[in-house]
């Protein structure tokens, strides 16, 4: 049940919930309840059954999908406000989860069972908004990245990367392989040419851009 700062942080996150009569709003986050999930927990995996929709009031939860020999490709992100649309398709499809789900920060959500879901898509317009509308932001995303694995270099997917991300990055190479689907020999390697050119500056898990412009310039190549 959600009560005191919990609701109050549901529904500054998700406000299309304040539109719905105060007595199904009222059951609604009776029958929810709230998860605590620590950092590096996986919180869904692919072939699991989906177990309830996930509202997140902090934290974020990475998805991405693996490949048998272990390397991974970032799908997607999900924060606060946001929802992750392969659990949806999952309850709308009757199908397990085809991907992985992973905490990337100690998070906090909110968690509505299957059942109040579906009534919520089949009886409110905002929230059924809300979430067709998610479709089409992560459908334009993924797309996106499909396009650019097919069709750019794994250096010029890197410099692209760094640049839409705030300087200095705090991150490691491998985390910046899973994003981009490769290998940490490989991005390491990339990351000291683009430090040999005078692009950037290397510390320990942190990466400071230098020259911004020559790493666009590099990316739309």
């Amino acid at each position: 049940m959600l009560t005191g700062n919990a609701r109050e942080h549901l529904l500054q996150h998700y406000p299309m919930l304040r539109e719905m009569p105060i007595a199904e709003l009222d059951a609604l986050l009776s029958a929810a309840h709230v998860m605590d999930i620590p950092a590096g927990t996986v919180i869904f995996d692919e072939n699991q059954p989906c177990q309830g929709f996930p509202l997140l009031l902090s934290g974020s939860v990475r998805v991405s999908k693996s490949s048998p020999n272990g390397r991974e490709l970032q799908l997607y992100r999900v924060g606060p406000g946001e929802s992750c649309i392969l659990t949806s398709s999952c309850l709308l499809g009757h199908s397990p989860y085809h991907a992985r789900g992973i905490a990337e920060r100690d998070t906090r959500m909110a968690v509505l069972s299957p059942a109040t879901f579906k009534a919520l898509i089949a009886t409110h317009e905002a929230f059924r908004d809300y979430i067709f509308a998610l479709f089409s932001e992560r459908l334009t995303d993924l797309m996106q990245l499909v396009s650019a694995v097919a069709f750019q270099k794994l250096d010029q997917r890197l410099a692209a990367l760094l640049v839409a991300k705030p300087s200095p990055i705090n991150t490691t190479h491998q985390a910046l392989a899973d994003e981009l689907g490769s290998v940490r020999e490989i991005v390491s390697r990339l990351l000291k040419n683009f430090a040999e050119q005078g692009w950037i500056r290397l510390g320990r898990e942190q990466i400071e851009v230098i020259d911004i412009a020559a790493l666009q310039r590099y990316a739309a190549l």
